[in-house]
């Protein structure tokens, strides 16, 4: 039998909310928040039997006398006999987090304490730190997507960037969680990272900040008066609402077309997707898919009554790339194959479970996958992604590395990073033959650069100049859209 919200069973009041409500998350974990895409609960999803009889284990097999024994056996003497002497707590807290690992699911965690606190923090939408989402990689820290506008984007970070370290920390082997304490921090503050990206070792220094919480802006198109753009950078609890207000303002500005970007969103509110996604929708239409263990699949359908009765009718494209992930794949996949609007752009993130926190005390959650989404035609997107309509990469420069601005490039020298700098001189309209070797020519270039862009001139990259290429290249590269010129293109038949 279908239904469009499934009734979630557990609902045991707590005092801090219905944290272990069923939500969907990208486990991009955010540096200065704590915990998943930007994500939060949503009250019903998938049904589940109540938390208290999956946590004293009434529905499913209990320890046997040979296991309590066992750990019981562990637990004792390695509280009396290891030879530096252990916190209870911290052995209950390693056994927890370590049968939670045990089934290799990377979005299934033991939260302690602190990561329980952060994860209040990230549904709440108020948190400090660079703003990057990130996920625990075969052992490495690896940036999914930065958020836009935060330091993490402004400071150039890039998806499938891998954080070494910060503040000379080194982060392989840590979880999402652990290396979230480890970046996290106070607006003002500063977090040395180093960064692998490819076969080159960036070092870079972020300025913690408040991150943006607004997740949709929007104007009409400058060249196409009558195409009206709306950005949604995350679902969060307002999106829907700022989405219906944009895109009534942007019909007054005479808008009768749409582009929605969701590049480089991670995700968020299951409950925004699936509204966002009932726009595009007639009632009855299938807007995705769950399915537990063991079961079939369920399919949610759009519903004006359940998920608004605002819609959208107008010629539409929406763009993704490698870091639109979970939620913002929900709605991509919905619109691709239940509305046929086409997607532009790249191959999506990948992010296809669904996951439940459940309380375990007052102080420590149990973050567990609970099922699959599945696409409106059954597809499981999980670790390959959505595919587009229309394959539309963005320039070479816009993956160029990130500048050490701590670094100093000079004449003589030769190395993989000041080729990379002659590629950047090339893209900002100071050509040189990018072999690696920073001859006479590079060294002319560079200080026509810091000429042009009132710097010091000394034919050098460092410091100031560095920073200041990254900058010109970050407009050159939002000046040449591919993949939104595309978009414009398929509406506008030019």
């Amino acid at each position: 039998m279908e239904n469009n919200q499934p009734d979630n069973k557990h609902k045991t009041a707590k005092k801090r909310g219905v944290k272990f409500s069923v939500y969907i998350l990208s486990l991009l974990i955010v540096a200065g928040a704590a915990a998943g895409g930007t994500y939060a609960w949503i009250g019903r999803s998938v049904a589940l039997p109540p938390t208290e009889e999956i946590i004293q284990g009434t529905n499913t097999s209990t320890l046997d006398s040979a296991a309590s024994e066992q750990i019981g056996a562990v637990y004792q003497t390695l509280l009396n006999n290891y030879v530096e002497g252990v916190d209870k707590k911290v052995l209950i807290a390693g056994a927890l987090k370590g049968m939670v690992e045990s089934v290799g699911d990377p979005y299934s965690q033991y939260l302690n304490t602190e990561a329980s606190q952060n994860l209040d923090e990230k549904i709440s939408a108020s948190f400090e730190g660079i703003g990057a989402e990130i996920m625990s990689l075969d052992e490495k820290i690896v940036i999914v997507s930065p958020i836009k506008g935060s330091p993490a984007e402004k400071a150039g970070l890039l998806p499938n960037d891998v954080i070494v370290s910060a503040d000379g920390q080194a982060l392989q082997g840590m979880t999402a969680q652990e290396a979230v304490n480890v970046i996290r921090g106070e607006k003002g503050t500063e977090v040395a990272l180093e960064i692998l990206r490819g076969d080159q070792t960036i070092k870079v220094t972020i300025v913690r900040d408040t991150i943006p919480i607004e997740t949709v802006t929007y104007e009409m198109d400058k060249a196409h008066p009558e195409i009206g753009v709306v950005h949604v950078s995350s679902f969060s609890t307002p999106t829907y609402d700022d989405i219906v207000s944009a895109v009534k303002d942007l019909r007054t500005q005479g808008a009768t077309s749409f582009v929605f970007d969701f590049r480089q969103n991670p995700g968020g509110l299951l409950d925004q997707a699936l509204k966002i996604s009932n726009m595009f929708l007639k009632d009855g239409d299938v807007i995705m898919q769950t399915q537990e263990k063991d079961a079939e699949p369920n399919k949610i359908l759009a519903s004006s009554k359940d998920f608004g009765d605002f819609k959208i009718t107008e010629p539409t494209i929406v763009l993704v790339d490698e870091g639109s992930a979970s939620a913002s794949e929900i709605v991509a996949g919905a619109l691709q194959e239940s509305a046929k609007i086409p997607l532009v752009g790249t191959t999506t993130f990948g992010k296809g479970t669904v996951q439940t926190v459940y309380p375990l005390s007052e102080n420590s959650e149990l973050k567990l996958t609970v099922a699959k989404w599945l696409t409106p035609q059954g597809n499981w997107i999980h670790k390959k992604g959505i595919k587009v309509d229309y394959e539309v990469a963005l320039p070479d420069y816009a993956t160029l590395t990130i500048i050490d601005s701590t670094a100093t490039y000079q004449q003589g020298d030769v190395s993989e990073n000041v080729k990379n700098v002659e590629k950047m001189l090339t893209a900002v309209g100071y050509p040189v033959n990018a072999d690696g070797y920073y001859d006479e020519t590079t060294t002319s270039q560079v200080s026509a650069f810091q000429q042009d862009n009132n710097l010091e001139v000394s034919g050098t990259v460092t410091g100031d100049t560095a920073v200041a290429l990254v900058e010109k290249l970050r407009t050159i590269i939002a000046e040449n859209d591919t993949q939104y010129e595309k978009a414009i293109e398929l509406l506008t038949g030019k």
